[in-house]
């Protein structure tokens, strides 16, 4: 993991950086470029863009042109592909991360961080994509463990149910990206609960 990641971390969804959801594999609307661009003109943070679609590569040279800084696509869509979508990624000055599903193997992603042009980032969904709310799936930490010990400076991010409640067992694990929706924006204090999350990633990574 980079130092950085203890003050700033690019990928970091606990400072309220923006994720943007793209779905077509799942029932949910979508946002789309245009947003990212009306963002882009009020603001330098890293957009974090998550992009659950069947389709990521009609989304690359739109999204570049927005203005996103990091683009994920899912493992599942891009087993014939993925080595030409990292590229033209990469080459729309954006940073290629890919996720994979709570029933998708950890192994399917090691081709994926152990290529010549590989991605910068893992997404472990901790819920089935789809719907904000959910309940955390705590099985999903051995896919954590897995990657933290196999590749131990790679950026892993965890997605669904995360809250002061599950924040400590997803660090722990090693878990260094953290996006949370619903246990923030569902708070009567926003900032203590990112302040909880943000302390419990920053000294998990302090004990390594």
């Amino acid at each position: 993991m980079k130092t950085s990641y203890l003050y700033l971390c690019k990928y970091f969804i606990l400072s309220l950086l923006p994720v943007c959801k793209f779905r077509h594999f799942v029932p949910n609307l979508t946002i789309g470029a245009p947003v990212i661009q009306s963002l882009r003109k009020h603001t330098k943070a890293y957009l974090d863009c998550h992009l659950m679609v069947t389709n990521p590569s009609d989304y690359v040279e739109p999204m570049g042109k927005a203005g996103a800084s990091g683009f994920t696509f899912h493992v599942e869509v891009a087993r014939d592909n993925w080595q030409e979508l990292i590229q033209s990624i990469k080459s729309k000055g954006m940073h290629p991360g890919v996720s994979l599903r709570p029933g998708t193997p950890v192994e399917e992603v090691f081709p994926l961080v152990e290529a010549e042009n590989p991605v910068e980032l893992v997404l472990v969904m901790t819920v089935e994509p789809g719907f904000g709310g959910q309940k955390f799936m705590p099985e999903m930490m051995d896919k954590v463990r897995t990657l933290r010990k196999k590749y131990p400076s790679l950026d892993i991010e965890v997605d669904g149910g995360l809250g002061p409640s599950t924040i400590d067992v997803a660090a722990s694990a090693g878990a260094n990206c953290i996006v949370a929706g619903s246990s923030i924006f569902g708070a009567a204090d926003p900032g203590e609960v990112i302040s909880v999350l943000r302390k419990s990633v920053e000294g998990s990574q302090s004990k390594n």
